[in-house]
């Protein structure tokens, strides 16, 4: 483990009805004229960039702006993060990016004080590492209350509550395709999912369900407080204000999508990597066995699998309004629409 240095403190065009040249058509009159708008509106905003390009490097500019992006995946456990992970490993070097792995000790998702502020610092002033990739069992850190200017983008993906406790519970008894001759903490336990629950087991009780919203609540000591509506409500908003994109692992293919196209400066090239190449669905929990209905039903009487699965809903919609306004689906594919908006009506006129 290699020690934390420290820094210095296609396009889908709407169908028309084409109509021949002697036909009068009020629509495709309109048509024309929104055309020739657009061309004039296209026009002036070139005209207005190489004014700015002669005046100053305001292309240097935002150049360096993209090169001093920092993304944080505070990946949830069993939420096929390592499939997603393997995926920046892989294009760091073509894209020309680095990957970080936040290794905490036993996996503690809760920093102290102190490790907050080195590692703010350290995200935000260790130049040689940007632009960079971070990525680990972390929860989510509000960078804006140790005075940062320009916070980090942060992404995730979560999982349906009960699936996840599911693979979680065989993977700390049988590992994964991953890393087989590793040992886990439960290896030896031969008990089932559905044994562990019709027993009132601790590995497979309710209260193991809470991770995912206080992942993304944070570090207050109500996030961790099991049940708490506060916490859950804090999810919710971070979710939607301070994460740039949070995606499901039953549309984990989706996600990757939407990434490329809204920042290629990591993720191009993704999505054919995860359709083609071999270590996207390299990790699979081994010996695991779905839970009967029996057992799903009496997890789904406790109000804290309530809270976790409403959480799970509100990402799930939130993240098919965002598909739905970013993709069109033909002949049973998906893609990505391209630019929809354009500027007009600029002003001053350049001379």
């Amino acid at each position: 483990m290699i020690p934390v240095p420290h820094p210095p403190y296609s396009l889908d065009l709407a169908k028309s009805n084409f109509v021949s040249p002697d036909e009068k058509d009020p629509q495709r009159e309109t048509f024309c004229q929104c055309g020739r708008e657009r061309a004039i509106a296209r026009h002036e905003v070139r005209e207005i960039e190489q004014r700015h390009t002669m005046d100053g490097p305001r292309q240097d500019a935002a150049l360096d702006e993209e090169e001093d992006m920092v993304i944080i995946y505070n990946r949830v456990p069993k939420t096929a993060s390592t499939s997603f992970t393997n995926i920046a490993y892989d294009l760091c070097a073509k894209n020309k990016y680095h990957v970080l792995h936040i290794n905490t000790t036993k996996n503690n998702p809760v920093m102290s004080l102190q490790d907050q502020v080195r590692f703010v610092k350290n995200i935000t002033s260790w130049k040689e590492m940007k632009p960079g990739f971070y990525h680990g069992h972390v929860s989510y850190l509000d960078f804006a209350k140790f005075g940062v200017k320009k916070k980090p983008i942060y992404i995730n993906v979560i999982r349906d509550p009960i699936e996840r406790l599911v693979s979680y519970y065989y993977f700390l008894r049988f590992g994964d395709d991953y890393r087989p001759g590793l040992r886990r903490r439960k290896q030896g336990d031969k008990k089932t999912f559905d044994e562990c629950v019709a027993e009132g087991g601790s590995d497979c009780a309710p209260e193991k369900l809470w991770l995912q919203i206080p992942f993304f609540c944070g570090h207050s000591s109500e996030c961790w407080n099991v049940g708490s509506r506060w916490a859950m409500d804090q999810a919710k908003y971070n979710l939607i204000n301070e994460y740039f994109l949070v995606g499901v692992t039953e549309e984990l293919e989706d996600f990757i999508m939407l990434l490329e196209a809204a920042l290629p400066r990591f993720f191009r090239g993704a999505t054919e990597l995860y359709r083609t190449g071999k270590k996207s669905h390299l990790r699979k929990t081994t010996e695991k066995k779905l839970p009967t209905k029996q057992t799903i039903a009496k997890l789904q009487q406790s109000d804290i699998w309530k809270m976790e699965n409403e959480f799970y809903d509100f990402a799930l919609e939130q993240f098919q309004f965002i598909r739905a306004h970013a993709v069109r689906e033909k002949d049973g594919d998906l893609y990505i629409l391209a630019q929809n908006f354009f500027y007009e009506k600029i002003y001053p006129k350049s001379n």
